[in-house]
Order: structure tokens, then C-alpha cells, then sequence
């Protein structure tokens, strides 16, 4: 079981941007086609931009054409929590940190195989570590 992190409002808004905040804190978007990870092609470990637990690897990571970083797959189902999103008139699976409770993105079954899976991040809730 992942070790919980629980902060303060005021010290996640000391520690993160203004775009990161509104993002994993506040259940926010960044606009498509304009986060930093969204084409990025560099190999490496994305890590939660709030508290650092490994999320992703670039190896699942694909195009999908929607202009928000997406992967097929998590490094391990610990490192994120699913929810039901009822908001903006639909139904969708919320994906957070399961370390700290950071908003990431969404959950689709529109993937490529092996998952069939879209786990569609925010760029302001990922950290890439680049592999040396």
C-alpha cells in the first residue's frame, strides 16, 4: 500500500505553479495541444508533479491525436486511484495519484492494445525523469 501525503491547500499552492494547482488540486484541464508532455517523444518515467510516485512509462505512452499526453497503461495499479467524474454532463473514470490524491486526467476504453485503455494525463500533473 502507498504511503498517504496529505497537505494543506496553502502548502500545495506554496509548492506548485499556479497551472499545476489548478490542475491536480482544483480537478482542472490545460487546454489540448499545449501542455509540455503532449508530443514529447523522450524516453524516461513520469512521476506525479505533486509528490513524485513513478505514474508512467514513456515505453506505453502514445499519439492518440487528442492533444493530452496519453498511455495505455500505469507502471503499477497502486500508483492510481480511479473515481467516477460526473461532471460536464457525462459519466467518465477520474484518474488520480493514489499517493496524494493529485488530479491526472482521464480514463478512456478508446486505447490500442494490450489494455484497450487511454489513461488521458495532464501535462501540469506529470513529471518526465529522462532516462540517462
Amino acid at each position: 500500500m502507498t504511503e498517504k501525503i496529505t497537505k494543506s491547500d496553502e502548502e500545495w499552492r506554496k509548492q506548485l505553479s499556479p497551472e499545476q494547482y489548478y490542475v491536480t488540486r482544483k480537478a482542472g484541464t490545460e487546454p489540448a495541444f499545449t501542455g509540455k508532455y503532449w508530443k514529447t517523444k523522450a524516453e524516461g518515467l513520469y512521476v506525479c508533479s505533486c509528490c513524485g510516485q513513478p505514474l508512467f512509462s514513456s515505453d506505453t505512452k502514445f499519439d492518440s491525436g487528442t492533444g493530452w499526453p496519453s498511455f495505455y497503461q500505469p507502471l503499477n495499479t497502486e500508483s492510481i486511484s480511479e473515481h467516477t467524474d460526473p461532471t460536464h454532463g457525462m459519466i467518465r473514470i477520474e484518474a488520480r495519484c493514489a499517493r496524494c490524491d493529485a488530479h491526472l486526467g482521464h480514463v478512456f476504453e478508446d486505447g490500442p492494445a494490450p489494455t484497450g485503455l487511454r489513461y488521458c494525463m495532464n501535462s501540469a500533473a506529470l513529471e518526465l525523469k529522462e532516462k540517462k
